[in-house]
């Protein structure tokens, strides 16, 4: 008697005793859990966050600006010291920084210290995080109508405390001094704009498929 096609998978791809080869759609279902656990590691729900203040200097010691909106090219912000090649750390500049809303009050909770004004000197104030960007390093963000990569930690420095104006400022922000980002795709972001992880970290992310996958087996075993 002949004997049909092997039973396949839902990818066409042979299956073993009629049971479909679950590698591909277990990777696939484990990168959309890996984002929400990988989320519940950093300190967030894993729903994303808003943009909740932009600024701007416009060269290396001046006096930061407040804007509504700004156009992010790739070389950074527009009309930012970086972006025009005058920043301080130019040599080690970023294209576009990050620092959390919730760093910027814990610091004014702890020290009495307010620099919402944007004497932080970060380009982007995200909320809905954790003080220390953690879901989003190395990550690929989507801030408004921009694609953004944070690729390292930015500490912060004597010069940002001396502008500033505030002693104590540059220890505050140890461990939350925000992160430096590449420009993946150009575009307009605005106050109130949503920040959703495009894709996460692969490695975090890729540790999160494995507990996941291993949580399952225990599962299994479990009558």
């Amino acid at each position: 008697m002949s004997q049909g096609p092997p039973p396949t998978g839902r990818d066409g791809a042979p299956s073993v005793d009629g049971t479909v080869a679950a590698e591909g759609m277990v990777a696939a279902e484990g990168m959309v859990a890996a984002e929400r656990m990988v989320a519940a590691d950093g300190g967030w729900d894993g729903d994303g966050g808003t943009v909740e203040s932009l600024v701007i200097a416009p060269a290396g010691g001046a006096p930061p600006v407040l804007r509504d909106t700004v156009d992010i090219v790739g070389g950074g912000v527009e009309g930012d010291r970086y972006c025009r090649g005058s920043g301080h750390f130019q040599l080690d500049g970023c294209a576009v920084t990050l620092v959390a809303a919730e760093a910027i009050e814990a610091i004014r909770e702890a020290t009495g210290i307010d620099v919402s004004d944007g004497r932080h000197r970060r380009n982007v104030v995200v909320h809905g995080f954790g003080p220390e960007l953690d879901p989003l390093l190395d990550a690929t963000v989507r801030i408004g109508g921009a694609l953004l990569r944070p690729t390292r930690r930015r500490p912060p420095c004597a010069h940002v405390e001396s502008l500033a104006g505030e002693d104590g400022l540059a220890a505050a922000l140890r461990d939350r001094g925000g992160l430096c980002c590449d420009v993946v795709e150009p575009g307009t972001v605005a106050v109130g704009n949503a920040v959703t992880v495009d894709r996460p970290n692969p490695e975090r992310a890729g540790a999160a498929i494995v507990d996941r996958l291993r949580g399952q087996s225990v599962d299994d075993r479990v009558p």
